[in-house]
């Protein structure tokens, strides 16, 4: 069976409700590779007090058990927020052959939005970059999140 990026998309945003529910800020990854998840995460950082728990980087973590060899070739990165330089370079660095998101990310965005990590013709590995599927809910349950911070 082949699923949609929205299937996707809303698997990964029920790990960023994980990560809402815990204090954390809500945000969630999948790695998907030949259409099953093979890693997932959501944010960490503040319960870890570590700024590297984004939840692409948990989503990574946890998919490397799952593959053979080193690279995601192949594999799809799913995120509820666009990737910021951190993740979107370890997206790159380990191969990837898609990320895909939800919602852009206006402060810290490198697929697209500030800077373009994936598409940087300098790097020796590009990646094809799918944004704004399920945006309004992606979004959304970030703007929730932060209202009820204030």
């Amino acid at each position: 069976m082949n699923f949609s990026h929205s299937y996707f998309i809303r698997l990964a945003l029920e790990e960023a409700k994980t990560a809402g529910e815990q204090g954390e800020v809500p945000i969630g990854a999948l790695v998907v590779l030949k259409n099953e998840v093979i890693g997932r995460g959501c944010n960490f950082v503040e319960s870890g007090k570590n700024p590297l728990l984004h939840a692409e980087m948990e989503a990574m973590k946890y998919a490397r058990n799952n593959i053979d060899g080193k690279w995601f070739t192949g594999a799809t990165l799913y995120c509820t927020l666009e990737p910021c330089l951190m993740c979107a370079g370890a997206a790159v660095l380990n191969r990837f052959e898609r990320i895909v998101f939800g919602a852009s990310d206006p402060n810290w965005g490198a697929c697209g939005t500030l800077y373009n990590i994936p598409l940087d013709n300098r790097l020796n590995h590009r990646i094809e970059v799918v944004g704004g599927i399920m945006e309004a809910e992606c979004g959304e349950l970030l703007r929730r999140f932060f209202a009820g911070k204030r």
